[in-house]
């Protein structure tokens, strides 16, 4: 994935004045979703980079071991696993099974319904997980710096470091 040239694709002031029509409203709704694309693409393209290069994850890898990791007892049903990363459900159980393969997941049956599959977190997960989220959480920091100088991303890196845009 390439970052968006920022300046073909959008500007878009920081205020818009309340009173525009539809049709303004419309456009200052798809620029605002360029910046946010243009954002996303940015950090993830970052992310991709450094945990392929240093843990060997892809960046929906790591985002499985990281939600997985957060439940209480370390597992979820599939489907809401396919909910929590925003992936069908075949295209999670085809990502469960690469990392199931790996040695990263493990699933089971439910004991309560036959019919519903548990993933979980395996040891070697876990321990991969611990090493590659420093990495993780370095290039995010790093890649929301960065983007509070870009003028047309200033606002939106501002307010997921938490500080008023």
């Amino acid at each position: 994935m390439s970052c968006l040239d920022l300046e073909a694709v959008m500007s878009l002031p920081d205020e818009v004045p309340a009173a525009r029509g539809a049709e303004d409203a419309a456009e200052t709704r798809a620029q605002g979703w360029r910046r946010l694309a243009a954002l996303h693409s940015r950090i993830e393209d970052a992310l991709e980079k450094a945990l392929q290069r240093e843990h060997d994850l892809s960046v929906i890898e790591y985002a499985v071991l990281d939600v997985l990791s957060r439940q209480d007892e370390h597992h979820l049903r599939m489907q809401q696993l396919a909910g929590a990363i925003v992936l069908s459900q075949s295209a999670t159980t085809r990502l469960v099974t690469r990392l199931e393969n790996r040695g990263l997941l493990g699933r089971y049956l439910c004991p309560t319904d036959r019919r519903g599959i548990y993933t979980e977190v395996t040891e070697a997960g876990r321990a991969l997980l611990a090493v590659a989220r420093p990495t993780h959480d370095t290039v995010l920091a790093a890649s929301l710096n960065a983007a509070a100088g870009v003028p047309e991303l200033a606002s939106l890196a501002r307010a997921l470091e938490g500080e008023r845009a």
